[in-house]
């Protein structure tokens, strides 16, 4: 078994230092300890924990300090979760001391699983309308909230994009 901890240097800052947190995990058995300042937002672009969570192998065992280091949401933290458990791998967090085996593991994915449930759900991520798909709508005949809602934009999207069409001619 192999003990892999990880580090999101963001959350770091907030309690005890990284240099510090990377010394306890290595002081647990963690035989590689990784660090990352993610990017993006809610601190989605973890390439270093998807590296991992690609070849974490059966029987070892991801270590974090505390449980928000993999996510931001439920639904992430169980999307983690579902990951390490589909390569047989397991999951232990220093602060509060949790582990994802045994039965401390069904009732951490029972108490995942309920926040992710009452999450919001999340909104539906708009495209930018083409302006020469407004204008052949508008040409067709179609109105500004008809061309909205078949593009998938507010209408304040289309009525902009046709005031700025109408000044450029």
């Amino acid at each position: 078994m192999i003990r892999i901890g990880y580090l999101r240097f963001r959350d770091a800052q907030r309690g005890a230092g990284a240099a510090e947190q990377a010394a306890a995990l290595n002081a647990l058995g963690c035989h590689v300890v990784r660090c990352e300042e993610p990017r993006g937002l809610g601190g989605a672009d973890c390439t270093v924990l998807n590296s991992i969570l690609d070849f974490i192998a059966d029987g070892d065992e991801l270590v974090v300090w505390r449980l928000e280091h993999l996510g931001v949401s439920g639904r992430g933290l169980l999307q983690v979760l579902e990951r390490l458990e589909a390569r047989g791998a397991g999951l232990r967090v220093i602060e509060p001391e949790l582990c994802s085996r045994g039965p401390g593991g069904q009732a951490l994915r029972a108490a995942i699983e309920a926040v992710a449930a009452i999450e919001p759900a999340s909104v539906r991520p708009r495209r930018p309308a083409a302006s020469q798909e407004i204008r052949a709508l508008q040409s067709a005949g179609v109105g500004p909230v008809e061309i909205a809602r078949r593009l998938g934009v507010s209408r304040m999207t289309v009525w902009r994009k046709l005031k700025a069409m109408e000044a450029c001619t």
